[in-house]
């Protein structure tokens, strides 16, 4: 290595370090980053395991989608396919059946697929008589839609429907109005 006049490191030798902390850095950075989206891609793959046990459609032939309002958010699940007959039909009488059990405080299903633990279902289950759960029927799928005035609970829906989109990974995203 290369010293100025006083033993120090000279240009070359600091270029060299600051080259080669760098390097260092980037790689950790990329090795958190991978380990990261592993750690998505396994929960999403165990969220889906899991939710094929509840959900009679299939996944990989429907989207989720999360629309947060002001009062609420609406929750739809479309089939991919506008024809899937099979697919709408299962879509239908799940969410439906969902809606029915949402308004009754019963967010059991959501549990089994997602945990306990996550975030805003304790809300929902203790204040689900002061949330206006209603399902409704749309093209290729259902929706149910969420109304409340409780901000507690706006929140806890706004919190439940972005776990559910990090959940869901590619077979969910957010909805515009």
């Amino acid at each position: 290595m290369q010293t100025d006049e006083g033993g120090a490191p000279g240009w070359a030798g600091r270029r060299s370090v600051w080259v080669l902390g760098a390097v260092v850095g980037i790689g950790a950075a990329a090795a958190l980053w991978i380990a990261g989206s592993s750690g998505d891609d396994d929960r999403q793959a165990e969220v889906a395991t899991r939710g094929a046990r509840v959900m009679p459609f299939d996944l990989e032939r429907t989207t989720h989608r999360f629309e947060a309002r002001a009062d609420g958010g609406v929750q739809t699940v479309i089939a991919d396919v506008a024809g899937d007959s099979e697919q709408i039909d299962l879509i239908r009488r799940h969410l439906e059946a969902e809606a029915a059990r949402f308004r009754a405080g019963d967010f059991d299903d959501p549990a089994q697929i997602h945990g306990e633990e996550m975030p805003g279902l304790a809300e929902l289950k203790a204040g689900a008589k002061r949330i206006d759960i209603r399902y409704e029927d749309v093209r290729a799928g259902a929706r149910i839609s969420y109304r409340t005035d409780d901000a507690v609970l706006v929140e806890a829906l706004h919190d439940w429907f972005e776990a559910q989109l990090t959940d869901h990974g590619p077979h969910a995203e957010p909805s515009a109005s």
